[in-house]
């Protein structure tokens, strides 16, 4: 997601919120001016974007809090449980992460607090940035904590390439340094934190698969909550058919069996219109099976050449010489990130990994 492909993201920072953090402010810092920091964060509203409101709201309000970054800090904690929005409170973090860089411990304390009331995983990155070793050696501490917000925050981030932040670059050159922290959170019993961790080894498999897959056959994947992440941190490294990871999710072996004509339809749409793919997918095998099941759309560029876009489509254990209908329905319009072109769509349907049917749609 970006900003852009969801504009009304922004208007959680419209005039009401505004005037209700004023106010909420001046609840817990009665010497707080509201009516100047409502002229303040006011000014061009409308044309600021909503990272760039937020950062305002931060800077407006350490111009009415006291100087003293301790003492603004204890009135921030106040004001913390009184924001109704989980993203409202990243004005608190943010506020850590512009005024309290030298101020380490303090700071690095403020952020496990707020992470709780929403998310302090895009203020922490400047002090990692800063100071990796000593960073990460905290966030370590983190993923052991009782509190499931703090243990993702030492996940996600750390993540070498979140979204929405910049890029550790030392990270994306050697991950090892995260290691600790990803081996502490392997199989931890909140999904939440499982989400980060898929997503966190997701991100490393961009530049480093192996390593990613090396460190995976050594976690104990029979536990669900481990196996569970595998199968999310893998998902890049399946898509791609990579024989190494599909085999880590019980996948690695050919499939044995035979697909029924592919049957999309209709075959002729217009953007908006639902597509819907069919097939029948029967064993040849006497043993069970696990099967990964993924399908690719080639869409048609501007420039007439085509662009893959794979797609998952289910995971199953099919029994011996059984059969079962795969269906999916998807809906073709535009996003931000992906325009459709008039022509002819190739569709493939890949199983562990495999192309074992091929059928096309036209978008008129």
């Amino acid at each position: 997601m970006t900003e852009q492909s969801a504009p009304a993201l922004k208007e959680i920072f419209n005039h009401a919120r505004l005037r209700d953090i004023a106010a909420q402010t001046a609840a817990v810092h009665p010497g707080f001016d509201a009516a100047r920091f409502l002229a303040a964060t006011a000014e061009g509203l409308d044309d600021l974007s909503l990272m760039a409101r937020l950062r305002r709201v931060s800077v407006c309000l350490h111009d009415g809090l006291p100087a003293d970054y301790a003492q603004a800090l204890e009135i921030l904690r106040r004001l913390a449980p009184r924001l109704d929005n989980r993203f409202v409170t990243l004005v608190l973090p943010e506020y850590v992460a512009m005024y309290g860089l030298d101020d380490y411990d303090r700071s690095m304390a403020a952020l496990r607090f707020f992470t709780a009331f929403g998310s302090s995983e895009f203020a922490v990155r400047p002090f990692l940035r800063r100071d990796l070793a000593r960073g990460l050696a905290l966030m370590e501490r983190w993923s052991r904590d009782d509190n499931e917000h703090v243990r993702r925050l030492a996940s996600e981030g750390s993540r070498p390439r979140l979204p929405w932040s910049f890029r550790l670059e030392a990270l994306l050159g050697d991950p090892s340094p995260v290691k600790p922290i990803l081996d502490n959170l392997r199989a931890d019993p909140s999904l939440y934190v499982r989400k980060s961790v898929a997503n966190h080894l997701n991100d490393i498999t961009k530049d480093h698969p192996d390593w990613v897959m090396d460190l995976l056959e050594g976690w104990p994947l029979q536990q669900p909550p481990t196996a569970w992440i595998a199968r999310h941190a893998l998902r890049t490294l399946i898509k791609q058919g990579d024989r190494r990871a599909l085999g880590l999710v019980g996948a690695g072996e050919a499939a044995l069996v035979s697909v029924g004509k592919l049957r999309i339809a209709p075959a002729e749409i217009l953007l908006g219109d639902a597509l819907r793919l069919a097939f029948r997918l029967s064993s040849t095998s006497p043993l069970p099976q696990r099967l990964v099941i993924d399908y690719a759309i080639h869409y048609v560029k501007k420039s007439g050449g085509t662009s893959v876009k794979v797609f998952k489509l289910k995971t199953l254990t099919l029994a011996p010489l059984a059969t079962v209908e795969i269906t999916r329905s998807q809906t073709i319009r535009n996003f931000t990130t992906r325009m459709h072109y008039a022509g002819k769509h190739a569709v493939e349907v890949f199983i562990n990994g495999e192309c074992l049917a091929r059928g096309a749609f036209i978008i008129r």
